[in-house]
């Protein structure tokens, strides 16, 4: 659980200070992966603890496989399965096209095509992802403690 709150807290500066004062693609891509990070960190525990628990019989070594294991355990939690969809997004991250838009300004904008589909990830978005982040740990937290 340090482990995730560590990554968290680096990310929230990322957000709300050096995003705040540089507003540059190169900052949303750092906090970005340092979601990644966080979201891969709380996956691996959950799945450390449900094996445990024994409410699942092993920890699939693929990280598809660990996703869908993730869906399974949290299938009536929206939020989380949220989260984990968008997850699946930041593992390709490197491999995906993306597009720079207004760096240096107020509406610093990377727009990122998955899918078919393109997600802006400008300041507003990012933290609406930011508050379902927030969520997740939470449920993760609630989670390893039962």
């Amino acid at each position: 659980m340090e482990d995730i709150i560590q990554e968290k807290i680096s990310a929230d500066h990322l957000l709300y200070v050096s995003l705040k004062y540089t507003k540059t693609c190169d900052v949303i891509k750092n906090l970005i992966l340092r979601w990644r990070k966080m979201i891969h960190t709380s996956i691996d525990a959950v799945l450390i603890h449900a094996k445990k628990k024994k409410k699942i019989k092993s920890i699939p070594e693929n990280p598809i496989g660990q996703m869908e294991q993730m869906k399974k355990l949290f299938k009536k939690d929206k939020e989380i399965i949220e989260v984990i969809e968008f997850y699946e997004m930041l593992r390709k991250l490197e491999e995906l096209r993306t597009e720079r838009i207004g760096e240096f300004r107020k509406n610093v904008n990377l727009r990122i095509f998955y899918q078919g589909k393109e997600i802006n990830m400008d300041l507003e978005e990012l933290k609406i992802r930011a508050e379902k982040l927030e969520k997740f740990i939470s449920a993760v937290k609630q989670f390893l403690l039962s």
